[in-house]
């Protein structure tokens, strides 16, 4: 694992917490030598992320649609800047240009974001793992709900408990590491 696509809110959201948790994330994400892909913009959750990774020496590339590739949202300074067409274009890019993804607090557009690497695992596109910062248990509704599609017969159970949730971002990338190495083989009989 090398690159990490982050989806997040360009919005702070209700609780201080979020935005202490992205910006975690984004350190976290450069101490351990990983470099962010992540929506382009400098507002909400997704300017904490990359302004951290950045602070902390991370290789940030900012993928943005064309019409908010303007000064009021594009975070400066980033390391590469991609200008797409659509939001269509944007969650390809960043999809393909990563091995692992990572989901924090956020509204439709993350939700939207999720789904679909998520969609794209199930359909064998893609292989990378999935993480969601699963901070003040923001993602628990949500969760639930993947688990009722479960038990209706709508996903696969397989596909829904690869999905990788913790508290906190180094807790949730640990997990995400372990997981990369592959299982364990135990030598007792």
């Amino acid at each position: 694992m090398k690159t990490i696509s982050v989806f997040a809110g360009a919005k702070d959201g209700a609780r201080r917490q979020y935005e202490r948790c992205a910006t975690e994330l984004g350190t976290e994400i450069a101490q351990r030598g990983f470099d962010l892909v992540y929506g382009g913009g400098g507002v909400g959750l997704m300017g904490a992320v990359a302004r951290s990774a950045l602070d902390a020496g991370a290789t940030v590339i900012g993928v943005i649609p064309k019409f908010l590739a303007h000064e009021e949202i594009l975070q400066s300074g980033l390391t590469r800047t991609i200008v797409v067409d659509d939001l269509f274009e944007r969650k390809a890019r960043m999809i393909e240009m990563s091995d692992a993804y990572v989901a924090l607090p956020g509204g439709i557009g993350t939700l939207d974001e999720l789904l679909e690497i998520i969609t794209w695992r199930q359909l064998g596109q893609l292989s990378g793992k999935i993480g969601l910062v699963n901070e003040s248990k923001y993602f628990e509704p949500w969760l639930r709900a993947l688990a009722h599609a479960v038990n209706e017969g709508f996903m696969d159970r397989k596909n829904f408990e690869s999905l990788i949730s913790a508290e906190s971002p180094a807790a949730l990338l640990d997990e995400m590491q372990l997981n990369v190495v592959g299982p364990t083989i135990s030598n007792s009989a």
